[in-house]
């Protein structure tokens, strides 16, 4: 699965993946403390931990896409090690900040900048992990054949060819090289990788649950003051985080595709225009965002990718934030319990604790099986000879598993309006959310390495018929050769023209995969891209969600989300039937 060593891929898992979330869900969980045990204010909390959050979000939209740009430049393992390093400084001076205004904005600005770097460098390392030196060559031989042409032979071109291939071998040579590139791309898939992602990201979300956010209530049972409690947690967390930064810079060395970059590179800038044959990085900085943007449109696999992180950020959200708050409404709505309207949600632990128990029950049953789903959709996504099917299956059971959320009368399994359904609607809401992460990510790291569907069997085989007849060679008909030792020798020709060689080999070691032009040198920019279409969506749900949620219904962000999918289910469909039309036609 990987072409990088196992203790950069150890690293990328278990570090960057890992943590990458985390902190953030524990700076959400305990914000709310820091500002009444720490700060000591007890009106409008709710108020201010929206406005952190929406300050927070707003800032990573800018601040995504250039540390990806940047991290073009400077390399990705930079870009982690720092952005760790942020976010560990940030999170310690949290617990100083006197006021919400602007003492604690600012710590949340500066958390912003480095969980921006770390949420990108998720993305932009992906590739670098997978990336093989060639994904076409053929495999060793293990015998010594004699040679199909001698060094004295010579080779040109022709209108009429002298071998004497039959058809019973035309077919071995097909089988022994699609077998070639089969085993080439599926030792070093971006789909079962992004699957591996999802879980580690999904396990990062229960540490930060389970190990972190219990941290004040220990502290506080050794006999440490509620204030002083959350702040030793927020230094523990803190120095984690440094932790994560240098196993970043220790791990993370001599990645594939990262040599030459530095920080030096990150104030060069040569006279280089888009599309130039030269792969080095050279483009100012707002040209490899416009090139990422662009790329969204001329390459189906980054636009299903980049379509895919909107809709998977903000199912994230969904989840998260809206499930409790529709919980909440409805205990309130029926006269469960009365809550502060001050405070919000923050209140709903000590006032109503069966809201509270109902909608944490309800979010974690959808987050566990969303992260055991996670390994099955990177290896479906992998295995599919339509990787379209594991995207448009999960959209689907989001566009049905939100609505029928949305209408569900009681967001509980029994009593009056209650219903076993919410469950299966919950299954589906944490599928469709996992697999659009994983599909995401998977489609993206396809489209950055290069890999897209190919042709089929049948147009490999005429093209095949078409341009064995484009060379000549002597003395060849006497010699018998085997499939494999044919392709083996062709490749390793040096007296064949380059310019000739996409006639003959590219029918032959083909099965299911074709080759675009690699964009490995602005990967951390499409990854900001990515990461900035997914800030998109998280923005525009929590504020046209939460507006019409006031307004209008309960439900209305899960109507929006149901929408969503929806959208996302048609241009997956979409994309599948332009690829089949494009490959009949070819």
């Amino acid at each position: 699965m990987f072409t990088a060593t196992r203790f950069q891929a150890a690293t990328y898992l278990l570090g960057v993946c890992l943590f990458s979330i985390s902190f953030l869900v524990f700076l959400n969980s305990t914000v709310s403390f820091v500002i009444t045990d720490l700060i000591g204010q007890n009106d409008r909390v709710g108020n201010a931990v929206g406005d952190l959050g929406f300050a927070d979000e707003l800032l990573a939209l800018a601040a995504c896409p250039a540390w990806g740009a940047l991290s073009d430049r400077v390399g990705v393992r930079t870009v982690a090690v720092v952005g760790y390093a942020i976010v560990g400084i940030a999170l310690m001076l949290f617990v100083q900040a006197k006021n919400v205004y602007p003492q604690l904005l600012f710590a949340r600005l500066l958390f912003s900048i480095g969980g921006a770097a770390t949420s990108t460098m998720v993305t932009a390392i992906l590739p670098a992990m997978t990336a093989s030196k060639t994904r076409t060559s053929p495999e060793p031989r293990t015998d010594n054949p004699q040679p199909l042409v001698s060094q004295s032979d010579t080779v040109s071109p022709s209108t009429s060819s002298q071998l004497t291939t039959t058809s019973a071998r035309r077919q071995i040579v097909a089988s022994n090289s699609s077998l070639c590139l089969e085993r080439s791309s599926n030792s070093s898939s971006p789909a079962r990788l992004a699957g591996l992602v999802g879980f580690f990201t999904g396990c990062g979300a229960l540490l930060a649950l389970g190990g972190f956010l219990p941290l004040p209530a220990r502290f506080q049972r050794s006999g440490v003051a509620a204030g002083s409690a959350v702040a030793y947690s927020y230094y523990v967390v803190g120095t984690v985080s440094l932790v994560v930064s240098i196993s970043c810079f220790v791990g993370l060395r001599n990645l594939r595709g990262e040599a030459g970059k530095g920080w030096r590179s990150a104030v060069k800038i040569r006279n280089t225009t888009i599309g130039d044959d030269d792969r080095n990085t050279g483009l100012p900085y707002w040209r490899q965002l416009l090139l990422s943007v662009t790329l969204g449109f001329n390459n189906p696999l980054v636009g299903l990718g980049y379509l895919g992180g909107f809709v998977a950020r903000a199912s994230s959200v969904g989840i998260s934030l809206f499930i409790p708050l529709y919980v909440n409404s409805y205990f309130i709505d029926s006269g469960l319990c009365k809550l502060d309207p001050a405070r919000g949600p923050a209140d709903m632990k000590s006032k109503c604790p069966e809201a509270y128990l109902l909608s944490a029950k309800l979010t974690g049953v959808s987050q566990l099986i969303a992260l055991a789903f996670a390994p099955v959709f990177g290896f479906w996504l992998d295995r599919s000879r339509h990787r379209h099917i594991p995207l448009c299956a999960g959209a689907l059971l989001g566009t049905f598993g939100y609505l029928g959320f949305a209408l569900s009368k009681s967001p509980e399994s029994s009593g009056v309006n209650g219903s076993a359904w919410i469950y299966l609607y919950l299954a589906f809401l944490g599928i469709s959310q996992i697999g659009a992460i994983v599909c995401s990510l998977g489609f993206l790291g396809r489209g950055i390495l290069g890999l897209e569907e190919g042709k089929s069997s049948a147009q490999k085989s005429q093209s095949f018929d078409r341009s064995r007849s484009g060379f000549r060679t002597h003395h060849d008909s006497a010699r018998e050769i085997s499939g494999s030792s044919y392709i083996a020798e062709y490749h390793t020709r040096s007296d064949i023209p380059d310019s000739d060689h996409s006639g003959e080999s590219t029918p032959l070691i083909s099965k299911g995969v074709s080759k675009r032009r690699s964009e490995d040198h602005i990967k951390g920019s499409i990854a900001g891209v990515y990461s900035l279409f997914g800030g998109a969506g998280i923005l525009l749900l929590t504020k046209l969600g939460g507006y019409l949620f006031d307004t209008t219904s309960s439900g209305a962000p899960f109507y929006i989300l149901s929408l969503f999918n929806g959208i996302l289910l048609v241009v997956g469909i979409s994309c599948a039937i332009t690829d089949i039309i494009k490959a009949r036609s070819s």
